[in-house]
């Protein structure tokens, strides 16, 4: 099945206001740089995003988050965002802290069909105890807060019960892909991207470079094509914002 489509345009094009977003990358490393752009300029907004993180001021998810069109945040590390901090503390965007390890497993746990899963992480901590701001007042009260987790003890530990995370749509960057979506990350790119595109129902992946059917070897895919719906060529014109190419002074060469 031929899942490539022409635009990031075209491949966002149906996500709706409002819709659940599962965000792959890391920092700003495999980021989905396009289809996030192509959402910004589609205008599509309330968006309830999960992703490790939330871009930077002026890169990835943050052009979203400056332009309001982020209603609430899943992460597990928000800093280098000053827009972030603020709307946070002033009441404007819900943000859900997740220890990354836990973050990770909800995601791939939706993504296999498993429900929910039991993990000693911030078990005896405010992340079980509930009670962690998720919504500010203008005031500075607090006017959402994390319920309480279940807890069950196995041996001689404490463990939470986490959900899994599935959301409407997952939006990914992959160095190479086929037309069936079969698709291999690049070294850190690996880190969310697979998880992020398990858990949408409908994935749509940005590739680098798009090969033929049967080209890429079976033992080097790192997520089958049953997980994309959508197979889109990223623009080689948009940069790679965390990326440097560094050549040694001996080759005549300059770091750029």
């Amino acid at each position: 099945m031929d899942k490539i489509v022409e635009t990031a345009a075209e491949a966002v094009a149906d996500i709706p206001d409002g819709a659940t977003l599962a965000v792959g990358g890391f920092g700003l490393c495999g980021i989905p740089t396009d289809l996030i752009m192509a959402l910004l300029a589609a205008g599509t907004t309330d968006l309830r995003v999960v992703s490790n993180n939330c871009g930077v001021d002026d890169w990835g998810l943050g052009l979203l988050l400056g332009a309001g069109r982020i209603s609430r945040m899943t992460s597990s590390y928000v800093g280098e965002n000053k827009e972030f901090a603020r709307q946070f503390l002033s009441g404007e965007l819900e943000v859900e802290l997740i220890p990354q390890g836990t973050l990770a497993e909800r995601l791939r746990a939706g993504g296999c069909g498993i429900p929910a899963f039991y993990t000693p992480a911030g078990a005896g901590t405010p992340v079980g105890d509930g009670g962690l701001p998720w919504r500010y007042r203008p005031d500075g009260s607090v006017a959402v807060a994390s319920p309480p987790k279940e807890v069950r003890r196995f041996g001689d530990r404490d463990y939470l019960l986490e959900e899994a995370i599935v959301t409407d749509f997952a939006v990914v960057r992959a160095t190479r892909g086929d037309p069936e979506g079969n698709l291999v990350f690049h070294s850190s790119t690996r880190n969310f991207n697979p998880l992020c595109a398990m858990a949408g129902r409908v994935t749509i992946a940005e590739v680098e470079t798009v090969v033929g059917l049967g080209e890429l070897d079976p033992d080097e895919v790192h997520l089958p094509g049953v997980f994309v719906q959508r197979v889109v060529r990223a623009d080689p014109d948009v940069p790679k914002r965390i990326e440097k190419r560094t050549v040694s002074a001996g080759t005549g060469g300059a770091e750029r």
